[in-house]
């Protein structure tokens, strides 16, 4: 069940004015990434067949993506009326294709498929988080805060689910770490520099994926502040089953704080060049 709706929104409320130009790209790409939820959805109803509590979860969860995609790219027709929403998504969708047909987790166990959907809740709550707080217009922060809460409430979703399939299929922790960190290494894969591709480039550009991968992710990694990468690091360690606090999660927290910035640097330099 939605949490909130996308006609409840403050539409009324938006306020050109504050339109940050530098965020309006990233809005449109994430459009693209969260309108694809309906795939996901196919994908883990496939996965999980046999398993019916779950699949109705996920979905629940889908309905809740797409509606932040549209939400999203509802957003980005009023700051720009000259994107057309619908025809990026259409190019993003014939481009990028899931495993649809798959009848088991690409992770190996559906607790690695679990593991790595914590990934990716993980990293957008942190995002949307991070990207309401940047923007100043109205109708862009209420959104990026109901989205934000939403990711939070999927974390749960599926962490809860993987410690059930825990119990059966005994992952040990340097396992589940390295799936942790494989799902979150593909942050730059084809998925977000082809979104950033459909959704800002002319469709007579050719598809560059070191191109756009610099310029989303120099943008998006400009949004992040120490504190969501402390949080987003707490709940990495609690879904492979450390210590979300402690030492060691201070340490991994300033590592990570560091390679982004560090990583944030060489983007955009890249981006200039």
């Amino acid at each position: 069940m939605k949490h909130w709706h996308i006609d409840n929104l403050p539409w009324d409320r938006f306020d050109a004015s504050k339109v940050d130009a530098t965020l309006l790209p990233l809005v449109k790409a994430a459009a693209m990434v969260e309108r694809n939820g309906s795939d996901y959805g196919v994908y883990l109803n496939r996965v999980f067949a046999d398993d019916p509590a779950f699949r109705t979860a996920a979905d629940n969860w889908a309905q809740e993506e797409v509606q932040h995609g549209d939400a999203l790219g509802r957003w980005a027709v009023l700051a720009d009326p000259d994107w057309d929403y619908h025809a990026a998504f259409a190019r993003y969708r014939a481009g990028y294709q899931l495993p649809l047909d798959a009848t088991a987790s690409v992770r190996g166990s559906r607790t690695g498929e679990l593991i790595a959907r914590c990934m990716v809740e993980t990293g957008t709550s942190s995002y949307y988080s991070a990207l309401g707080e940047m923007t100043q217009e109205p109708v862009l922060r209420q959104i990026c805060k109901n989205i934000a809460a939403d990711e939070f409430r999927h974390y749960k979703l599926f962490y809860d689910h993987m410690r059930r399939y825990l119990a059966r299929e005994h992952i040990g922790t340097l396992r589940r770490l390295r799936i942790a960190l494989g799902r979150i290494g593909e942050s730059e894969d084809d998925e977000l520099a082809f979104a950033w591709h459909c959704a800002n480039q002319p469709e007579s550009a050719r598809f560059h994926r070191p191109t756009c991968t610099a310029a989303y992710m120099g943008r998006a990694l400009a949004c992040y502040r120490f504190r969501h990468i402390e949080r987003g690091t707490g709940m990495i360690l609690k879904a492979v089953g450390l210590k979300p606090r402690g030492r060691l999660s201070d340490l991994a927290t300033r590592f990570a704080w560091w390679l982004l910035q560090w990583r944030h640097r060489r983007l955009a330099r890249q981006a200039a060049t």
